[in-house]
């Protein structure tokens, strides 16, 4: 990086091979578009909070759709880029007890902790799509005087956690491969 100080390196992607390779490599594509949007959606996010401040503390004019559009921003940049996070596995772990627990016991906690998961995300993911189906066949709207749908931020929280438990599976074959993880 020029100009600036050198952000550290990044953790190396978990590459799958084997029956797995095709859903890595297509969920990697995926995931840098879908984590270049989310960024694109924090900057409008805080775009929208510092318009928002300035119109009714300087301006004196009243807005009403800028905390909903800023929460449903953020859902949206949060859930959509969970998965580019995983295929670093770069979300936070606990790693006190690694050091305390021998090689072997260690390789199988990592791989109890990507099952376990692996099964909260997919039952998230199955339960955001029911509440999104519900959403869309109820015509489901938020409680404010805008009163925007909620399936925007059901749907982006159904895709997110959906993709997130593909990046787990793909990630898998790799942990029961290895034993272990980068």
């Amino acid at each position: 990086m020029s100009g600036g100080a050198a952000l550290p390196e990044a953790a190396p992607r978990e590459e799958a091979a084997g029956p797995a390779g095709p859903l890595a490599r297509a969920l990697r594509r995926l995931n840098d578009w879908l984590a270049a949007l989310g960024m694109v959606a924090l900057v409008a996010a805080a775009i929208v909070l510092t318009g928002s401040v300035v119109m009714r503390y300087f301006l004196k004019v009243p807005t009403e759709w800028q905390d909903e559009t800023s929460v449903f921003l953020l859902v949206g940049a949060v859930f959509l880029s969970a998965a580019y996070v995983q295929s670093y596995r770069g979300h936070v772990g606990i790693e006190a007890v690694a050091g305390l627990l021998p090689e072997r016991a260690n390789r199988v906690r990592l791989l109890l902790v990507d099952v376990v998961s692996l099964a909260f995300c997919a039952f998230f993911a199955w339960k955001s799509w029911t509440l999104l189906r519900e959403a869309v066949a109820d015509h489901q709207t938020t409680s404010s005087s805008w009163g925007p749908p909620l399936w925007i931020p059901y749907a982006t929280m159904a895709t997110g956690m959906t993709l997130l438990s593909l990046q787990i599976l793909a990630q898998l074959p790799g942990r029961l491969r290895r034993g272990e993880g980068p």
